[in-house]
């Protein structure tokens, strides 16, 4: 049994908890969280732009800390997972890997590049498991993309489009902070930047043209520019100032036999699915592949039985691994710089 210690009863923190209830071999053990009122179950006040509504949870066999501090003193715990505003995973982190606990951490790993190093020299020192909770990859029809690359039927992947775009989340705080949380790009967007450096690499050159709100990208359109002069690779992203759709995420990826793509979106509260999943084929067939439908906490739950098994297996995870989150992290970043001063920048090599 991986004994669990959950720190930050937010939103996400929430989708964790629930998600680990569905994880046979893995447990929350103890949880931190300053609200009192919290600690005693009521989670009524949580919301998000998905997933269930908050509600009184029953914590019996849960020991509720009012600081990280206390928790790390329980030998008992093996895992820590950080649900923390980003500015404060560093830190948590840090600590927790210092105290000998393997470490799953909510993405972005961190809002500065600095604060990403720290924790992968950390993990490195203690010779301990560091996860990234990039989740992305493990929604269906993403880990569907991903499938079908690996298995080299449809030949290598040329390039594609991503389009991730919501409704300015207004229930949380310093969202455009550039020291708290880092907006849309580092906040939201991450997701397609750490799947375009799973599925490409890391680019040569970015080029971004966007909004920026008080020095903050609010939307932005990416270039991303690789060796191979066949390799198209663009993306959308950001928050729109109506709020009638709070959420949609796309993708239309290219490979040498094959075109797939996918749109859905959350309009005045309703789910709308504007392309299924769809394969075109070089033979002219439209393919509507079989995924799993419906609830976005099946995501959480397969990234969650990933950390499980890396742990068990005392390995790295290929997706949740701490270098590709800082790699993400500093292709946001880049994005932010080209779109700030108007001109392409340049970025480490695939």
């Amino acid at each position: 049994m991986i004994r669990v210690g959950l720190v930050g009863i937010g939103f996400m923190g929430m989708i964790h908890y629930l998600a680990y209830q569905r994880v046979r071999g893995m447990r929350v053990d103890a949880l931190v969280s300053r609200n009192p009122k919290k600690r005693k179950g009521d989670w009524r006040g949580i919301q998000g732009n998905f997933g269930p509504p908050g509600t009184q949870m029953d914590l019996s066999g849960v020991t509720c800390h009012g600081s990280l501090e206390a928790m790390l003193q329980d030998p008992k715990i093996d895992l820590v997972d950080i649900c923390l505003p980003p500015s404060l995973h560093a830190p948590a982190a840090v600590a927790a890997l210092q105290a000998g606990k393997h470490v799953f951490c909510e993405k972005p790993m961190a809002v500065s590049a600095r604060d990403a190093q720290k924790m992968i020299q950390a993990a490195r020192k203690a010779k301990r498991h560091l996860f990234i909770g990039h989740v992305l990859p493990f929604f269906p029809e993403y880990a569907f993309v991903r499938k079908t690359i690996d298995s080299g039927k449809y030949g290598k992947p040329w390039g594609g489009h991503f389009k991730r775009v919501i409704s300015e989340p207004l229930w949380i705080p310093n969202f455009f902070n550039a020291e708290a949380i880092g907006g849309p790009l580092i906040d939201l967007h991450i997701h397609d930047a750490h799947f375009i450096r799973v599925l490409f690499g890391m680019p040569r050159r970015i080029m971004s043209q966007g909004r920026l709100r008080k020095g903050i990208v609010e939307y932005a359109s990416s270039q991303f520019m690789y060796d191979q002069p066949d390799r198209a690779v663009t993306a959308v992203s950001g928050v729109i100032r109506q709020q009638g759709r709070s959420f949609t995420h796309a993708f239309e990826i290219y490979l040498e036999k094959a075109t797939l793509t996918y749109d859905f979106s959350v309009f005045d509260g309703e789910p709308v699915l504007g392309t299924p999943l769809t394969l075109l084929t070089d033979k002219g067939r439209v393919v509507h592949p079989k995924v799993p439908a419906g609830d976005p906490l099946d995501a959480f739950v397969a990234e969650i039985q990933e950390v499980k098994k890396s742990l068990n297996e005392d390995r790295a995870s290929p997706l949740l691994d701490g270098q590709l989150a800082q790699d993400a992290l500093g292709m946001c970043h880049l994005q932010a710089r080209s779109a700030a001063q108007g001109k392409m920048v340049r970025c480490g090599g695939a």
